[in-house]
């Protein structure tokens, strides 16, 4: 699910001095359904303006990672973290453009949570099913022109959202680890 210019870029960011910051994929039941949160940011945010999104952000001092992406949470569409329980983690993302060795994780609900998102930081807030994540279907791919550049980009369609680049990569990783799950 990685972006891929059609000419090589070099960034000034490197893994080893990355800024840690962390997000969460956060099930919960709907009927005979399992879904999760993704926002669309607003154009105010500082960074990936108007994209889409799992809620999540920069570590703060003294944080554990997963107190982040609880932190975080909370503060973006209003989950508190005493209703969401540890499932695990996947593989750290670092992302160039920005700067940040991102930690994803996963978590669980008993019921829909009540959601309060935060004005300043998400447009809009929908959920996703897993069952659409799966599907092969969702994956496609265009041709966008970012910063001047032309990448190839590869997306899921989810809730006729386009989610890419970074969340992406993360929701593939996941979508490979469900996919195991659910083969056995």
């Amino acid at each position: 699910m990685l972006a891929k210019p059609r000419n090589p870029i070099n960034y000034s960011s490197n893994s080893e001095c990355a800024n840690p910051a962390a997000v969460l994929i956060l099930l919960f039941p709907v009927i005979q359904d399992i879904r999760f949160f993704l926002t669309k940011r607003t154009s105010v945010v500082q960074y990936h303006k108007g994209q889409i999104s799992l809620p999540g952000g920069a570590w703060e001092k003294g944080e554990q990672l997963w107190g982040t992406a609880l932190r975080e949470t909370n503060e973006e569409i209003g989950v508190r973290a005493e209703h969401i329980q540890f499932i695990g983690e996947l593989t750290p993302l670092f992302v160039p453009v920005t700067g940040f060795l991102i930690h994803p994780f996963v978590g669980w609900v008993d019921d829909e949570p009540e959601t309060s998102p935060d004005p300043t930081e998400v447009e809009s807030l929908f959920s996703a099913s897993v069952l659409s994540l799966t599907d092969q279907n969702s994956c496609q791919c265009e041709e966008r022109t970012i910063r001047g550049r032309v990448f190839d980009v590869p997306y899921f369609q989810l809730n006729r959202e386009k989610v890419w680049g970074a969340t992406s990569m993360i929701l593939s990783e996941f979508k490979t680890v469900l996919k195991e799950v659910i083969d056995e």
